[in-house]
């Protein structure tokens, strides 16, 4: 309308009623959660058999955890 100097606020929403902010938000942080977890296996991966040893882990257990999909998170509720 001539005028008009007010603003209106959209807030879209989806899924579960978020809004599109904190999806995206929530987003973000899972993606950075994944490489997070990534990197420590590849990191793991890459121990030595004295270090292993120290942290009370065989060649077996690492192959296994290394070996686990990036998006399987032993922390996720």
């Amino acid at each position: 309308m001539k005028g008009q100097k007010g603003y209106a606020i959209v807030q879209l929403e989806l899924g579960r009623g978020l809004p599109l902010g904190a999806l995206a938000a929530a987003a973000w942080q899972q993606l950075g959660r994944w490489r997070q977890l990534a990197r420590q296996r590849r990191q793991l991966a890459t121990l030595n058999e004295e270090a292993l040893k120290d942290l009370g882990l065989s060649r077996a257990d690492v192959l296994q955890e290394s070996e686990r999909p990036f998006w399987d998170d032993p922390l996720a509720r």
